[in-house]
């Protein structure tokens, strides 16, 4: 059992996938915006890699122990605590009824979230498959919605015996300030709606991420007017990024609004009258949960289908590596 003492900027229950297979019903999968961190915390304390942790983004947050367990941290050091002593990030520690782990808040080591995974898991209601939280729909996780004070979260009954596992210091996910997106381009790309120009530019341009940055969508600085293939959007409306409705390429979608890009992700639209113009691959979605709002940038990288499967199978490997853990 975890009490919360103080809920910080935001802290959810998420796992990995997420709820899947309910798009087409308008429902987004929701699940952690950043599953790398989420998957190998969990391999710290001995859970399966997509069990449900706590996410914690940008930090500012306090939680007890109301039971003995195994903890780890993962993500970007907010420099946590442990009764008021340095908690150790990417490493299961042991812990006891009655400690208390703060964490202040990103900075300029790079990240935005960190995942605290307790061995057993998060014990709350599986909603359609998935016990994550979907803020925009009220569902799922902790009674569909951000944990505050007092909030009492149970977790399952884990195996004391990864106590002390490390993660190998090559695996730690490197943090940055300049995120490097790989993408497939497409569905509403070059020729009929964004110029080769316009292309060019999107690859070859360093975005800020706008304050406007949340789980639905990450917003990025605007593009040029020459982005833009038409003059106006036809039976879609007046703005050439105007489409008739259509399904969104969900998660990972660079959806173009007017002449603003967002990155759409765990908890975005499933369809909507704007173009996509491309497709963050699944192996690079965790950098976007990373992304520090008003301050981070992002450089897309032109990528293949067959680079993004080869690149899903590197994951997937990383997280099966026999070294993956140090004692």
């Amino acid at each position: 059992m975890i009490k919360i003492l103080n809920g910080g900027i935001e802290m959810l229950v998420e796992d990995w996938p997420g709820r899947m297979g309910y798009m087409g019903l308008g429902m987004a999968p929701a699940g952690a915006a950043d599953h790398l961190a989420l998957q190998l915390g969990n391999l710290l304390v001995g859970n399966q890699p997509g069990e449900a942790g706590i996410e914690i983004a940008g930090g500012y947050c306090k939680f007890q122990m109301e039971s003995d367990g195994v903890l780890a941290l993962a993500g970007t050091d907010m420099e946590p605590k442990i009764n008021g002593e340095a908690f150790p990030m990417w490493e299961a520690v042991p812990v006891k009824k009655g400690d208390v782990i703060s964490l202040s808040h990103f900075g300029g080591k790079g990240g935005f979230r960190t995942y605290a995974c307790i061995a057993g898991g998060i014990d709350v209601p599986e909603y359609l498959g998935s016990k994550s939280t979907c803020l925009f729909g009220n569902y799922g996780g902790f009674c569909g919605r951000k944990l505050q004070e007092g909030d009492l979260i149970k977790t399952g009954l884990g195996d004391s015996s990864a106590a002390g596992r490390k993660l190998n210091p090559k695996y730690i996910p490197e943090y940055t300030h300049v995120w490097e997106l790989r993408v497939i381009p497409g569905p509403n790309s070059v020729p009929d709606y964004v110029t080769e120009e316009g292309m060019d530019y999107l690859f070859s341009t360093e975005m800020k991420i706008s304050h406007n940055a949340n789980r639905a969508a990450y917003r990025l600085a605007e593009v040029p007017d020459y982005f833009w293939a038409r003059k106006d959007g036809g039976k879609g409306g007046s703005h050439p990024s105007n489409i008739v409705d259509h399904g969104y390429n969900m998660r990972g979608g660079i959806n173009v609004t007017g002449n603003t890009p967002s990155l759409l992700i765990a908890d975005g639209p499933t369809l909507g009258g704007f173009v996509c113009v491309g497709n963050v691959i699944n192996a690079d979605l965790w950098k976007i949960g990373q992304g520090i709002p008003s301050m981070d940038k992002v450089k897309f990288k032109l990528s293949t289908p067959e680079e993004a499967v080869e690149a899903r199978m590197e994951l997937k490997k990383m997280l099966e590596a026999k070294d993956l853990f140090v004692s």
